[in-house]
Protein backbone atom coordinates (compact mmCIF):
# COMPACT_ATOMS: atom_id res chain seq x y z
CA UNK A 1 0.00 0.00 0.00
CA UNK A 2 1.37 3.41 -1.26
CA UNK A 3 2.03 5.79 1.45
CA UNK A 4 -0.82 8.72 2.09
CA UNK A 5 0.14 12.07 -0.51
CA UNK A 6 0.87 13.96 3.11
CA UNK A 7 3.44 11.08 4.25
CA UNK A 8 5.66 11.40 0.59
CA UNK A 9 4.79 15.34 0.53
CA UNK A 10 6.93 15.45 4.34
CA UNK A 11 9.74 12.79 3.07
CA UNK A 12 10.42 14.75 0.26
CA UNK A 13 10.36 18.02 1.90
CA UNK A 14 12.57 16.60 4.41
CA UNK A 15 14.96 15.69 1.30
CA UNK A 16 14.87 19.02 -0.20
CA UNK A 17 15.81 20.82 3.24
CA UNK A 18 18.55 18.66 3.57
CA UNK A 19 19.80 19.07 0.33
CA UNK A 20 19.79 22.76 0.91
CA UNK A 21 21.03 23.18 4.34
CA UNK A 22 23.87 20.94 2.77
CA UNK A 23 24.60 23.32 -0.29
CA UNK A 24 24.55 26.02 2.11
CA UNK A 25 27.14 24.76 4.98
CA UNK A 26 29.37 22.56 2.84
CA UNK A 27 29.49 24.59 -0.58
CA UNK A 28 33.68 24.88 -0.59
CA UNK A 29 34.18 21.35 0.78
CA UNK A 30 31.77 19.55 -1.57
CA UNK A 31 33.00 21.84 -4.91
CA UNK A 32 35.47 19.01 -6.15
CA UNK A 33 33.01 16.33 -5.76
CA UNK A 34 30.56 18.15 -7.70
CA UNK A 35 32.96 19.39 -10.38
CA UNK A 36 33.80 15.45 -10.40
CA UNK A 37 30.46 14.26 -10.98
CA UNK A 38 29.96 16.80 -13.73
CA UNK A 39 32.90 15.76 -15.54
CA UNK A 40 31.78 12.03 -15.02
CA UNK A 41 28.39 12.71 -16.35
CA UNK A 42 29.59 14.43 -19.34
CA UNK A 43 32.49 11.77 -20.35
CA UNK A 44 29.98 8.78 -19.21
CA UNK A 45 28.82 8.12 -22.97
CA UNK A 46 32.02 8.68 -24.56
CA UNK A 47 33.11 5.64 -22.14
CA UNK A 48 29.73 3.93 -23.34
CA UNK A 49 30.82 4.03 -26.90
CA UNK A 50 34.19 2.86 -26.06
CA UNK A 51 32.63 -0.30 -24.17
CA UNK A 52 30.86 -0.70 -27.23
CA UNK A 53 34.24 -1.08 -29.38
CA UNK A 54 34.75 -4.03 -27.19
CA UNK A 55 36.90 -2.04 -24.46
CA UNK A 56 36.51 -2.72 -21.02
CA UNK A 57 34.87 -0.29 -18.67
CA UNK A 58 38.43 0.44 -16.88
CA UNK A 59 40.28 0.80 -20.17
CA UNK A 60 37.75 2.77 -21.75
CA UNK A 61 38.00 5.15 -18.86
CA UNK A 62 41.93 5.03 -18.65
CA UNK A 63 42.18 6.11 -22.48
CA UNK A 64 39.68 8.88 -22.00
CA UNK A 65 41.68 10.17 -18.69
CA UNK A 66 44.45 10.52 -20.96
CA UNK A 67 43.34 12.19 -23.26
CA UNK A 68 41.65 14.78 -21.01
CA UNK A 69 45.20 14.34 -19.41
CA UNK A 70 47.03 15.59 -22.77
CA UNK A 71 44.34 18.32 -23.25
CA UNK A 72 44.43 20.08 -19.91
CA UNK A 73 48.75 20.13 -20.20
CA UNK A 74 48.69 21.65 -23.59
CA UNK A 75 45.66 24.50 -21.80
CA UNK A 76 47.95 24.95 -19.01
CA UNK A 77 50.99 25.41 -21.48
CA UNK A 78 49.48 27.42 -24.48
CA UNK A 79 46.08 28.79 -23.76
CA UNK A 80 45.55 29.64 -19.76
CA UNK A 81 48.93 31.79 -19.95
CA UNK A 82 47.92 34.18 -22.74
CA UNK A 83 44.78 34.62 -21.85
CA UNK A 84 45.26 35.81 -18.28
CA UNK A 85 48.11 38.23 -20.20
CA UNK A 86 45.44 39.36 -22.37
CA UNK A 87 42.58 39.75 -20.01
CA UNK A 88 45.61 41.84 -17.62
CA UNK A 89 46.49 43.85 -20.79
CA UNK A 90 42.59 44.61 -21.69
CA UNK A 91 41.99 46.05 -17.65
CA UNK A 92 45.20 47.93 -18.47
CA UNK A 93 44.54 49.34 -21.66
CA UNK A 94 40.61 50.08 -20.99
CA UNK A 95 41.15 54.20 -19.35
CA UNK A 96 43.20 54.50 -22.61
CA UNK A 97 40.34 53.10 -25.05
CA UNK A 98 38.24 55.82 -23.02
CA UNK A 99 40.31 58.38 -23.54
CA UNK A 100 40.42 57.53 -27.44
CA UNK A 101 36.67 57.64 -27.64
CA UNK A 102 37.18 60.94 -25.66
CA UNK A 103 39.12 62.33 -28.21
CA UNK A 104 36.59 61.02 -30.94
CA UNK A 105 33.75 62.81 -29.68
CA UNK A 106 35.33 65.37 -28.96
CA UNK A 107 36.76 66.20 -32.40
CA UNK A 108 33.40 65.48 -33.61
CA UNK A 109 30.92 67.19 -30.99
CA UNK A 110 33.02 69.11 -29.15
CA UNK A 111 30.20 71.10 -27.26
CA UNK A 112 29.28 67.75 -25.84
CA UNK A 113 32.88 67.01 -24.19
CA UNK A 114 34.03 70.49 -22.84
CA UNK A 115 35.97 70.50 -19.90
CA UNK A 116 33.05 70.33 -17.02
CA UNK A 117 30.52 68.14 -19.77
CA UNK A 118 28.98 65.98 -17.73
CA UNK A 119 29.32 63.27 -20.54
CA UNK A 120 33.36 63.55 -20.19
CA UNK A 121 33.65 62.97 -16.57
CA UNK A 122 31.25 59.94 -17.09
CA UNK A 123 33.88 58.49 -19.66
CA UNK A 124 37.12 59.27 -17.37
CA UNK A 125 34.83 57.71 -14.47
CA UNK A 126 34.06 54.71 -16.76
CA UNK A 127 37.53 54.15 -17.13
CA UNK A 128 38.85 54.06 -14.50
CA UNK A 129 36.74 52.22 -12.52
CA UNK A 130 36.96 49.37 -15.31
CA UNK A 131 40.45 49.79 -14.20
CA UNK A 132 39.95 49.28 -10.78
CA UNK A 133 37.55 47.00 -10.41
CA UNK A 134 39.31 44.93 -13.44
CA UNK A 135 42.27 44.81 -11.44
CA UNK A 136 40.57 44.27 -8.04
CA UNK A 137 38.79 41.05 -10.12
CA UNK A 138 41.89 39.75 -11.46
CA UNK A 139 43.78 39.91 -7.72
CA UNK A 140 40.22 38.26 -6.04
CA UNK A 141 40.41 35.11 -8.95
CA UNK A 142 44.05 34.90 -8.48
CA UNK A 143 44.19 34.92 -4.54
CA UNK A 144 41.14 32.43 -3.97
CA UNK A 145 40.21 30.26 -7.11
CA UNK A 146 44.15 29.87 -7.17
CA UNK A 147 45.60 29.80 -4.04
CA UNK A 148 47.84 26.70 -3.45
CA UNK A 149 45.42 24.72 -1.49
CA UNK A 150 42.67 25.38 -3.57
CA UNK A 151 44.62 24.63 -6.37
CA UNK A 152 46.16 21.16 -5.29
CA UNK A 153 42.49 20.59 -4.23
CA UNK A 154 40.86 21.03 -7.87
CA UNK A 155 43.61 19.57 -9.32
CA UNK A 156 44.13 15.99 -7.50
CA UNK A 157 40.72 15.29 -6.07
CA UNK A 158 38.40 16.83 -8.87
CA UNK A 159 40.30 13.89 -11.79
CA UNK A 160 40.45 11.18 -9.00
CA UNK A 161 36.50 12.08 -8.13
CA UNK A 162 35.78 12.10 -11.67
CA UNK A 163 37.77 8.60 -12.29
CA UNK A 164 36.03 6.68 -9.78
CA UNK A 165 32.29 7.92 -10.70
CA UNK A 166 32.99 7.45 -13.90
CA UNK A 167 34.58 3.93 -13.52
CA UNK A 168 31.44 2.77 -11.36
CA UNK A 169 28.49 5.36 -12.97
CA UNK A 170 26.77 2.25 -14.31
CA UNK A 171 26.64 -0.08 -10.99
CA UNK A 172 25.86 3.70 -9.38
CA UNK A 173 22.74 4.46 -11.62
CA UNK A 174 21.67 0.81 -10.94
CA UNK A 175 22.02 0.91 -7.57
CA UNK A 176 20.08 3.87 -7.20
CA UNK A 177 17.49 2.33 -9.76
CA UNK A 178 17.09 -0.41 -7.33
CA UNK A 179 16.43 1.85 -4.44
CA UNK A 180 13.40 3.24 -5.81
CA UNK A 181 9.94 3.28 -4.57
CA UNK A 182 8.35 -0.21 -5.95
CA UNK A 183 4.73 1.79 -6.45
CA UNK A 184 6.67 5.16 -8.03
CA UNK A 185 9.68 3.56 -9.74
CA UNK A 186 8.18 3.63 -13.55
CA UNK A 187 6.92 7.48 -13.01
CA UNK A 188 10.51 8.39 -11.42
CA UNK A 189 12.22 5.99 -14.24
CA UNK A 190 10.60 8.31 -16.76
CA UNK A 191 10.75 11.50 -14.98
CA UNK A 192 14.58 10.25 -14.59
CA UNK A 193 14.92 9.64 -18.47
CA UNK A 194 13.37 13.33 -19.19
CA UNK A 195 15.52 15.18 -17.14
CA UNK A 196 18.59 13.54 -18.48
CA UNK A 197 17.84 14.35 -21.92
CA UNK A 198 16.95 17.84 -21.01
CA UNK A 199 20.83 18.11 -19.17
CA UNK A 200 22.40 15.93 -22.24
CA UNK A 201 20.91 18.25 -24.55
CA UNK A 202 22.09 21.20 -22.42
CA UNK A 203 25.38 20.49 -20.99
CA UNK A 204 26.57 18.20 -23.87
CA UNK A 205 25.51 19.73 -26.86
CA UNK A 206 24.99 23.23 -25.44
CA UNK A 207 28.79 23.04 -23.89
CA UNK A 208 29.86 21.64 -27.00
CA UNK A 209 28.55 24.87 -29.24
CA UNK A 210 30.02 26.96 -26.35
CA UNK A 211 33.70 25.41 -27.07
CA UNK A 212 33.20 25.08 -30.66
CA UNK A 213 32.27 28.93 -30.75
CA UNK A 214 34.57 30.27 -28.19
CA UNK A 215 37.37 28.31 -30.36
CA UNK A 216 36.50 29.33 -33.92
CA UNK A 217 36.18 33.45 -32.40
CA UNK A 218 39.50 33.33 -30.57
CA UNK A 219 41.39 31.70 -33.74
CA UNK A 220 39.77 33.58 -36.36
CA UNK A 221 39.78 36.90 -34.27
CA UNK A 222 43.83 36.15 -33.61
CA UNK A 223 44.15 35.41 -37.26
CA UNK A 224 42.33 38.80 -38.05
CA UNK A 225 44.82 40.54 -36.11
CA UNK A 226 42.76 41.85 -33.12
CA UNK A 227 44.51 42.55 -30.16
CA UNK A 228 42.57 40.97 -27.11
CA UNK A 229 40.94 38.67 -29.63
CA UNK A 230 41.51 35.39 -27.37
CA UNK A 231 39.55 37.44 -24.57
CA UNK A 232 36.69 37.87 -26.92
CA UNK A 233 36.46 34.40 -28.07
CA UNK A 234 36.97 33.15 -24.71
CA UNK A 235 34.17 35.56 -23.83
CA UNK A 236 31.56 35.10 -26.60
CA UNK A 237 31.98 31.20 -26.22
CA UNK A 238 31.14 31.28 -22.17
CA UNK A 239 28.02 32.86 -23.12
CA UNK A 240 26.98 31.56 -26.23
CA UNK A 241 25.02 29.15 -23.55
CA UNK A 242 22.27 31.53 -24.18
CA UNK A 243 21.09 31.87 -27.78
CA UNK A 244 22.40 34.66 -30.11
CA UNK A 245 23.81 36.89 -26.75
CA UNK A 246 27.24 35.18 -26.89
CA UNK A 247 27.45 36.45 -30.85
CA UNK A 248 26.01 39.40 -30.08
CA UNK A 249 27.73 40.74 -26.74
CA UNK A 250 31.52 39.66 -28.39
CA UNK A 251 30.98 41.36 -31.79
CA UNK A 252 29.72 44.34 -29.95
CA UNK A 253 33.43 44.23 -27.80
CA UNK A 254 35.25 42.91 -31.08
CA UNK A 255 34.08 45.78 -33.31
CA UNK A 256 34.65 48.45 -30.69
CA UNK A 257 38.02 47.12 -30.24
CA UNK A 258 38.19 47.09 -34.21
CA UNK A 259 37.38 50.60 -34.34
CA UNK A 260 40.27 52.02 -32.38
CA UNK A 261 42.94 49.18 -33.78
CA UNK A 262 41.99 49.91 -37.39
CA UNK A 263 39.95 53.23 -37.20
CA UNK A 264 40.16 53.93 -41.25
CA UNK A 265 40.51 50.82 -42.39
CA UNK A 266 36.98 50.22 -43.33
CA UNK A 267 38.07 46.29 -44.47
CA UNK A 268 39.56 45.09 -41.34
CA UNK A 269 36.64 46.43 -39.43
CA UNK A 270 34.14 44.88 -41.83
CA UNK A 271 36.24 41.52 -41.60
CA UNK A 272 36.11 41.88 -37.63
CA UNK A 273 32.11 41.96 -38.22
CA UNK A 274 32.01 39.17 -41.04
CA UNK A 275 33.83 37.10 -38.20
CA UNK A 276 30.74 37.12 -35.65
CA UNK A 277 28.25 36.92 -38.69
CA UNK A 278 30.12 33.33 -39.90
CA UNK A 279 29.74 32.31 -36.59
CA UNK A 280 25.98 33.32 -35.91
CA UNK A 281 25.16 31.25 -38.89
CA UNK A 282 26.83 28.49 -38.07
CA UNK A 283 25.35 28.64 -34.67
CA UNK A 284 21.98 29.34 -35.98
CA UNK A 285 21.91 26.67 -38.85
CA UNK A 286 24.46 24.09 -37.83
CA UNK A 287 26.04 23.67 -34.52
CA UNK A 288 22.51 24.44 -32.46
CA UNK A 289 20.50 22.06 -34.70
CA UNK A 290 22.84 19.20 -34.93
CA UNK A 291 24.20 19.11 -31.51
CA UNK A 292 21.08 20.47 -29.55
CA UNK A 293 18.21 19.74 -30.91
CA UNK A 294 15.22 21.55 -31.26
CA UNK A 295 14.19 21.71 -27.47
CA UNK A 296 16.83 21.60 -25.48
CA UNK A 297 14.08 21.84 -22.43
CA UNK A 298 16.18 24.70 -20.39
CA UNK A 299 14.47 28.64 -21.23
CA UNK A 300 17.78 30.62 -21.20
CA UNK A 301 15.10 32.84 -19.05
CA UNK A 302 14.80 30.55 -16.62
CA UNK A 303 18.03 29.56 -16.26
CA UNK A 304 19.43 33.01 -16.01
CA UNK A 305 16.99 33.14 -13.07
CA UNK A 306 18.20 29.54 -11.74
CA UNK A 307 22.30 30.58 -12.29
CA UNK A 308 21.26 34.11 -10.68
CA UNK A 309 19.50 32.82 -7.32
CA UNK A 310 21.44 29.15 -6.79
CA UNK A 311 24.72 31.97 -7.16
CA UNK A 312 23.68 34.60 -4.93
CA UNK A 313 22.65 31.93 -2.18
CA UNK A 314 25.35 29.37 -2.66
CA UNK A 315 28.07 30.87 -4.66
CA UNK A 316 30.35 29.16 -6.75
CA UNK A 317 28.67 25.94 -6.02
CA UNK A 318 25.29 27.37 -6.04
CA UNK A 319 25.86 28.04 -9.81
CA UNK A 320 27.39 24.78 -10.59
CA UNK A 321 24.14 23.04 -9.43
CA UNK A 322 21.91 25.21 -10.89
CA UNK A 323 21.68 23.48 -14.10
CA UNK A 324 20.59 19.90 -13.03
CA UNK A 325 18.43 21.57 -10.44
CA UNK A 326 16.33 24.15 -13.23
CA UNK A 327 15.82 20.67 -15.24
CA UNK A 328 14.92 18.76 -12.19
CA UNK A 329 12.02 21.69 -11.66
CA UNK A 330 11.54 21.79 -15.13
CA UNK A 331 10.40 18.10 -15.83
CA UNK A 332 8.48 18.32 -12.75
CA UNK A 333 6.63 21.30 -13.24
CA UNK A 334 5.94 20.14 -16.88
CA UNK A 335 4.74 16.83 -15.21
CA UNK A 336 2.34 18.73 -12.67
CA UNK A 337 0.95 20.45 -15.96
CA UNK A 338 0.16 17.01 -17.41
CA UNK A 339 -1.49 15.63 -14.43
CA UNK A 340 -3.21 18.90 -13.62
CA UNK A 341 -4.83 18.73 -17.30
CA UNK A 342 -5.63 15.27 -16.86
CA UNK A 343 -7.44 16.07 -13.71
CA UNK A 344 -11.03 16.93 -13.05
CA UNK A 345 -9.64 20.40 -11.48
CA UNK A 346 -9.05 21.22 -15.15
CA UNK A 347 -11.51 18.93 -17.29
CA UNK A 348 -14.22 19.94 -15.20
CA UNK A 349 -17.56 17.57 -15.00
CA UNK A 350 -18.06 17.74 -18.87
CA UNK A 351 -16.59 14.50 -19.08
CA UNK A 352 -18.24 12.10 -16.43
Amino acid sequence: MALPVKEQAKYWGVTITAFLVALWFLGDVILPFVLGGAIAYVLDPIADRLQKLHLSRIVSVAIITLVAALIFILLVLLVIPTLIQQTAALIDTAPALFNQLQTALTDRFPQLLDADSTIRQQLITIGNSIQSKGGELVNGLLSSALGLINVVILLVVVPVVAFYLLLDWDNMTAKIDDMLPRDHAPVVRRLATQIDTTLASFIRGQGTVCLILGSYYAVALMLAGLNFGLVVGFVAGLISFIPYVGALVGGVLAIGLALFQFWGNPLMIGLIAGIFAVGQFLEGNILTPKLVGNSVGLHPVWLLFALSVFGSLFGFVGMLVAVPVAAVIGVLARYGIEKYKDSRLYRGLSDD
